[in-house]
């Protein structure tokens, strides 16, 4: 069984002590590839340093919408000479939060450097990677509304490849009609480890009745670790147990979830073509 993660941030100091031993638990539990998203310039330099070090290891590189205090004219160039490294293979991560920042001249920064992003994944035509949190961890808000109104202006000037597989709504935690508006843009939807917890039965309700082909599994690493491990630091070996609620949810053997998933993201991420 093949499995891949998606979205896990082992640049993070909580995996100094013993990454080596994390990537070698992630193979043993069958995983194939693991994507490191980039949250600011350093952190994207880290990503694809990791991604330089382990063939399986792939990397993003952007700004997080509440990491933006240095995003500058200079250190968005470093992150696009970064993105031109074979081993980076998606834009992000990068989106909008509006869980953690509330004034609105800082949201307003946020769209535009979403916007920038953008852009620059249409010219460099790599897929991105994108955050969407609402206020209050409200399940549709003004966060949904504004990205997928950044999202359908994009969309409608792509073209190729990109059009067809411009990106995932990374750790979705959105309603099923902002779920089918993406879907409809042609976006993956990314489920992480709150899909296997006992209170997620609306999350629950919400993945029975979204297409497999186009289902992602993320860890989101070193956070939002799944049942039976909730309370530890998560790690890429652990979405087998998401995979594993996926294919309770969906009426399949694990073995199909995982075959399925690690397509999805081959496709997407094209890794290594």
């Amino acid at each position: 069984m093949q499995l891949t993660d998606t979205h896990c941030h082992l640049d993070y100091h909580k995996y100094n002590a013993d990454r080596a031993e994390v990537i070698h638990r992630a193979k043993d539990a069958g995983l194939v590839k693991v994507l490191v998203p980039g949250l600011h310039h350093r952190s994207s330099k880290e990503a694809l340093k990791l991604a330089e070090s382990n063939p399986m290891v792939y990397a993003g590189v952007g700004f997080h919408p509440t990491e933006l205090d240095e995003f500058s004219e200079k250190t968005f160039q470093q992150v696009k000479e970064l993105a031109k490294h074979p081993k980076v293979v998606a834009i992000g991560e990068i989106g909008i939060d509006y869980y953690w920042v509330k004034e609105p001249e800082k949201r307003a920064f946020q769209r535009e450097a979403l916007k920038q992003h953008l852009v620059f994944a249409q010219e460099v035509n790599k897929p991105v990677v994108l955050h969407m949190r609402e206020q209050d961890d409200a399940w549709f808000g003004e966060a949904s509304v504004d990205l997928l109104e950044i999202l359908t202006e994009w969309q409608n000037g792509l073209s190729g490849e990109l059009r067809e597989k411009p990106g995932v709504l990374h750790s979705f935690n959105g309603t099923l009609e902002t779920a089918q508006k993406a879907l409809a843009l042609n976006f993956y939807l990314g489920v992480t480890g709150p899909v296997t917890y006992p209170s997620a039965e609306k999350k629950r309700e919400v993945i029975s009745q979204l297409p497999l082909d186009r289902l992602l599994i993320e860890t989101d690493g070193p956070y939002l670790t799944p049942a039976p491990h909730r309370g530890k630091r998560n790690e890429p070996a652990y979405v087998v147990h998401i995979a594993d609620k996926i294919a309770e949810i969906h009426s399949k053997s694990p073995a199909e979830i995982a075959q399925i998933t690690t397509a999805n993201a081959k496709r997407l991420f094209a890794w290594g073509d």
